[in-house]
């Protein structure tokens, strides 16, 4: 028998319905990861299996005294108290004796009275014959666990510390069913890898909505997937659902061809003599209305997003240099004796604890903050654009477009004039959302509309401040394309693992008491590479960054003159693919002769082909250069 079960349930706050009919169960043990794009209703289906949102049709149906925790994606405003009070508040009953018996004992430690101690005994007497001392060495260890102190006031924290709080109140109650709403967003990753294991050693059943690609791969044994109001059920783990899918969906547009292909074919027919043929042919008129039916019932795949960073003019070889840099407040040093050498092309990533360091560690390298000691320099030719200022600078109260490019309807991008309806669909901005107040976007839409006020600036600088958050996976993806294929410079702060493997060439990890050590590679690599886990590094010595290795050979006149031709080539390899991304996105375009269009598509690929021969060879070279000016 299921723990809990939905069958044909609608969720729907308008057209098209979130959800509609769908069925879905939970069996004891099960640790299901769900997934969908953004907006296709992952939260309400979570709110309505926790029983704080009604189905608009169907039924739910509950295991008689199941317990449940849910952990929501965002902090509900009327939490309040310390984080004792948040975090035990998870266990009823028990948690108020709890509660009570942990500022009890906290007021007899401060001056003992006869009240104060018979209040405390009492209080003992209560949780002993309601069984709590289990649960209160429970709350002790997860508060120790996440790093929690019990005696601050919840609602003065930060974003993070408070989703760590909610956490730990989801975990405590040692729930039959745990629900987590993208359970990893504003936590470290030093957090993000005991969680994993927590989740692993859980041994109820667990749902959860997550972007994080590694901590799907680790947890799934099953997959769950929101798809135009559906809800379908994979048994396997994620990689496998990935390929999978990708299957279905190549079935799914071949089916949609065929019939496409069909409703055309009998379109025409029924335009040419339908007088004479109705009497004899009324089962084929009644099967073309149920094709213009199927037709118009259609839930077409959400689109993808197209991402694409404008092209600006070369920086110079060097771009910042860092020289015995220390940096921090009173009696709280941060970053001692740093230095780094940041060269063009490189894509670094930094990561560390929350609160470690790591935004001050990007405002120093930017010169927004002048260092107590040592100093920072910066090459030339550079265009800097920082997520973080652009984020901090969205009005809530603007609207989307205005967010974008200041209200105008018209606006350059790449050189070329562009429009900010066809801009903001290609950031899956549908022209009704257009003109909405940036209050009222999701989470995951804030961040595309971060993104798409970014990619309005031309840049050979990028630094991204956990740009990541709330993206569902396919964007993500395809923003990890983009900074892959990225011929500037990157500095990025990210939480998510798999996102800086696939990203970075080399990481600063911020490991305490000021140090900064550079590690080459991502995620993987600095795990492999550091010393001693993060607990222990955190009082670990100052480390001097690594040196980038002298490379004795020099190059050649013919390969100086060839580093020399490549750029202009490259820059004209991507003006022409420009060209052609424009043409190829114009609707108007495919009116043309068939001809016309399948030259132009394989010009397409061929340039791809180019730029990356290109782009190989310019690095290979600049590489050696580099090598022989050190």
């Amino acid at each position: 028998m299921a723990l809990l079960s939905l069958r044909n349930v609608g969720i729907s706050f308008g057209q098209p319905p979130l959800l509609d009919g769908a069925d879905l169960q939970l069996e004891r043990g099960e640790r299901v990861v769900l997934v969908g794009r953004n907006g296709s209703g992952k939260t309400s289906l979570l709110k309505c299996l926790a029983g704080f949102l009604e189905p608009t049709s169907g039924e739910r149906y509950v295991e008689p005294g199941l317990r449940i925790s849910y952990l929501p994606q965002e902090v509900p405003i009327e939490l309040t108290g310390t984080i004792y009070q948040v975090v035990a508040g998870g266990l009823a009953r028990q948690g108020e004796l709890l509660t009570e018996y942990h500022f009890a004992a906290a007021e007899v430690a401060h001056s003992s009275s006869p009240g104060k101690l018979a209040r405390l005994a009492r209080v003992q007497q209560e949780l002993e014959l309601a069984d709590g001392w289990q649960l209160y060495q429970q709350v002790e260890r997860t508060l120790a666990d996440l790093s929690l102190n019990g005696q601050d006031d919840f609602t003065t924290r930060s974003g993070g510390v408070k989703r760590r709080v909610l956490l730990a109140r989801a975990l405590v109650a040692r729930p039959d069913l745990l629900l987590l709403d993208e359970p990893t967003n504003h936590l470290d990753i030093e957090t993000i890898g005991w969680l994993e294991g927590r989740l692993l050693r859980f041994e109820g059943t667990l749902l959860l909505v997550t972007h994080d690609r590694m901590l799907a791969r680790h947890v799934a044994n099953r997959i769950l997937q929101i798809d135009r109001g559906q809800v379908t059920s994979w048994d396997c783990d994620y990689d496998t659902f990935r390929e999978r899918k990708v299957q279905q969906l190549e079935v799914e547009a071949a089916n949609w061809s065929a019939l496409d292909k069909k409703l055309a074919k009998e379109e025409t027919w029924v335009r040419k003599g339908i007088k004479a043929r109705r009497t004899r042919n009324e089962g084929r008129v009644r099967a073309l209305e149920k094709l213009r039916e199927l037709r118009v019932q259609r839930r077409e795949e959400l689109g993808r997003a197209k991402l694409r960073l404008q092209r600006v003019k070369r920086s110079g070889d060097m771009i910042m240099e860092a020289e015995e840099v220390s940096f921090g407040y009173t009696n709280d040093l941060i970053i001692e004796n740093f230095g780094c050498r940041i060269v063009r092309g490189d894509k670094l990533g930094i990561l560390g604890a929350n609160g470690s360091g790591k935004t001050t560690l990007l405002r120093l390298l930017l010169g927004e903050l002048q260092p107590g000691a040592g100093k920072v320099g910066h090459g030339v030719e550079l265009e800097v654009v920082y997520s973080d200022q652009l984020r901090s600078s969205i009005d809530p109260e603007q609207s989307v477009r205005e967010a974008v490019a200041d209200g105008r309807e018209i606006f350059m991008f790449d050189g070329r004039a562009m429009h900010i309806y066809a801009y903001l669909a290609n950031f899956l901005f549908p022209r009704d959302r257009v003109d909405m107040q940036v209050a009222s976007l999701s989470g995951g839409e804030r961040n595309r509309l971060v993104l798409a006020r970014l990619f309005t600036y031309p840049s050979n600088v990028l630094v991204l401040d956990e740009p990541t958050n709330d993206l569902d996976v396919e964007t993500l993806e395809l923003l990890e394309e983009l900074l892959i294929g990225y011929t500037g410079t990157l500095l990025l702060v990210s939480h998510d693992r798999e996102f800086l493997n696939n990203v970075v060439t080399s990481t600063y990890a911020l490991e305490g008491a000021g140090a900064v050590v550079e590690y080459a590679g991502g995620y993987d690599d600095w795990l492999a590479q550091r010393p001693v886990p993060v607990a222990e590094s955190a009082v670990a010595a100052p480390k001097t960054p690594r040196v980038r290795p002298v490379r004795p050979r020099r190059l050649s006149f013919k390969e100086t003159q060839e580093l020399a031709a490549l750029e202009p080539l490259i820059d004209e390899l991507e003006g022409e693919k420009a060209v052609l991304f424009e043409k190829l996105a114009d609707a108007e375009f495919y009116r043309q002769p068939g001809d016309a269009v399948a030259v132009a598509r394989r010009r397409s690929t061929a340039v791809e082909g180019e730029l990356e021969i290109a782009y190989a060879r310019w690095e290979e070279l600049e590489t050696i250069k580099e090598g022989q000016g050190e």
